[in-house]
């Protein structure tokens, strides 16, 4: 748990006393390079520093721009959405026969969630240093807001995925091995504490993208009033759970009707009047103007909008950003090598080896340079859209692309659609056809452009350079839409998942019918909207029963999981290495994970 004691300075001072003992003055002397907590911060700028150490962090965690795999965990990998395809099989988070406390995607997990409560906790106690002066007390009390925020949201986060475990609120200056845990019912009940206590002190806006404001503040405290109700539920604490509901239900409110967010509802931003563009085909894959051999046109609109470049910010007129992680080109080539959002390669798909026949190269025409990290499972990428779902902006060509030309010209489907039934099943062999069926698969417009920034400067295309959600509205109806659903009102909860369907032009509006009980109407919903944004093991975990489970053995893709998920969980477990360094007290093992 080294992480956990982490802090930006050394903790321990070495003192040097010299034989001369005539010179006083060196003898109480300070010397400027011993440095510990209390003397190391100097100004506000500094606190300040400390505070985008972590918004960095969290940056990082959101968009893995190093590609880490314990970051695709944590974004869904191993859920229903996401699978790994055929050519990344030994990194598979599906396999339980090799997941349990010992796994390292655990403890890197849980480690980063306290690594950023350190950071937290260090700004705190500098914050509040007699020596550091502040312009205004506003300007400490919105720095201190964001200090408790990240601890908060950092046990937001450990709750839904932990459960309860060790609250610490203080800088620590020695080595300490009696951490007791709290329940996750506790865990909660810090962050919501937490939070509600600053509100007074984050504001409504910023003038720059990327600062915490009061709607982030109020939509996690949404979310944790809702994971609370569900623990209190399981527990068989009716009314309490009922009161936690109707708060979750108030915060939303707060932020859904509180006149600053808003849907986007007609075509905004920079690519506004652009009502089609052309995709170039790329002859053989080779990218040069003269081997363009012709285009896939497509028809954009406003979901579409919300992912173009310059278009995410809510200072950019996105009047549903919340809360958006700052990416941008010229930080990047200055030397921000995590400026970047690596959708293209990460996520892509690789039909240059799964279509070689009929499609191949990295440019825009097959989604860029995709190698395909993960992958969505086929409930992402079919079910979810089909039938009566399939009406949907959300499904449209331009946001979630399915039209492929051929640019081999040496196969049947040169310069024309490909049909997917080719694609899936272009061999002979079917053990083939199942491995290329997990490398190709359609194109977000969250992952891939049709116009890649810095491809002129030598860039390929891998990445993209606009920023990128944390929290967007329609997160925040969904989850008092699961708020009213599970306080009893389902046609509340209807009325909100319609919200987002009329926006979405869909032709079918659901009922308070459709509001099941294992709520799989709202999972589907999210992932209609969320995909590639939500942390979906979050959203899982949280729900309680077995609902993450079922969904998992329902729609993983490899075999791996129906056979080895033998179990139910609700909880992550708490890593091995944090139970045995923690020495001077027990932490007990989620009881699922027990002998695993």
């Amino acid at each position: 748990m080294k992480r956990l004691f982490h802090i930006l300075t050394a903790l321990f001072i070495c003192s040097l006393w010299q034989s001369c003992k005539s010179d006083k003055a060196f003898l109480t002397e300070k010397p400027e390079t011993f440095y510990t907590v209390d003397n190391a911060f100097s100004s506000s700028a500094q606190v300040d520093q400390v505070l985008i150490g972590i918004y960095s962090n969290i940056r990082e965690a959101w968009t893995n721009p190093n590609e880490q795999g314990w970051m695709f965990i944590f974004k869904g990998n191993g859920t229903d959405e996401f699978d790994v395809p055929s050519i990344r099989r030994g990194s598979t988070f599906n396999n339980y026969a090799n997941i349990n406390p010992d796994n390292a995607n655990f403890y890197n997990i849980y480690s980063f969630w306290y690594d950023l409560i350190s950071k937290a906790n260090l700004a705190i106690y500098a914050a509040n240093l007699p020596q550091v002066k502040w312009s205004t007390d506003a300007d400490k009390n919105y720095a201190l807001a964001q200090a408790r925020f990240f601890r908060a949201f950092a046990y937001r986060n450990l709750g839904e995925e932990f459960g309860g475990v060790p609250i610490v609120t203080e800088v620590l200056t020695t080595p300490k091995y009696d951490f007791k845990r709290t329940t996750r019912i506790e865990t909660y009940d810090f962050a919501i504490t937490e939070m509600e206590a600053i509100l007074n002190d984050v504001p409504a806006t910023t003038v720059a993208g990327g600062r915490l404001v009061k709607g982030a503040v109020q939509h996690n405290l949404c979310e944790l009033y809702l994971a609370k109700g569900i623990e209190l539920e399981a527990a068989s604490k009716t009314a309490d759970a009922q009161s936690a509901y109707n708060k979750s239900v108030q915060y939303g409110n707060d932020v859904i009707d509180g006149g600053v967010y808003s849907l986007m509802q007609s075509r905004f931003g920079k690519r506004a009047g652009e009502a089609t563009i052309g995709i170039s085909v790329y002859k053989s894959g080779v990218y040069n103007t003269a081997n363009i051999v012709d285009t896939v046109q497509q028809t954009t609109n406003v979901f579409w909008d919300l992912f173009q470049e310059g278009n995410v910010n809510y200072q950019d007129g996105n009047k549903e950003c919340i809360w958006a992680a700052q990416i941008d080109y010229a930080a990047y080539k200055a030397g921000d090598g995590e400026s970047k959002l690596p959708y293209s390669r990460t996520y892509g798909p690789v039909f240059r080896d799964g279509a070689t026949g009929n499609l191949t190269g990295t440019n825009e025409d097959v989604g860029g340079r995709g190698i395909s990290q993960i992958m969505p499972t086929f409930y992402t990428r079919d079910e979810i859209f089909s039938s009566k779902w399939s009406e949907d902006l959300r499904n449209s060509d331009a946001v979630f692309r399915r039209r492929f030309k051929g640019n081999v010209a040496a196969s049947a489907w040169y310069r024309k659609d490909i049909p997917w039934t080719v694609l899936y099943n272009g061999s002979a062999d079917n053990t083939t056809n199942i491995n290329n069926r997990s490398l190709c698969y359609p194109v977000s417009c969250k992952i891939a452009t049709d116009k890649y920034t810095g491809v002129a400067d030598g860039e390929n295309m891998s990445n993209l350079f606009r920023d990128d959600y944390i929290i967007r509205l329609p997160e925040t109806i969904l989850l008092r839409a699961e708020a009213k659903q599970r306080s009893g009102d389902k046609a509340g909860a209807a009325s909100d998942i319609n919200l987002l369907r009329t926006r979405a032009q869909c032709t079918y509006k659901v009922t308070a019918a459709d509001m099941d009980d294992n709520f799989n109407l709202i999972l589907d919903e999210r992932a209609r909207e969320l995909i590639y944004e939500e942390c979906r093991w979050n959203t899982l975990l949280r729900m309680g029963k077995t609902i993450a489970v079922d969904r998992i053995k329902k729609y993983a893709y490899w075999p791996e999981a129906q056979a080895t998920l033998t179990f139910n969980f609700n909880l992550w477990p708490i890593p091995q290495k944090v139970i045995e360094t923690n020495k001077d007290a027990v932490i007990a093992q989620n009881p699922d994970w027990i002998n695993k």
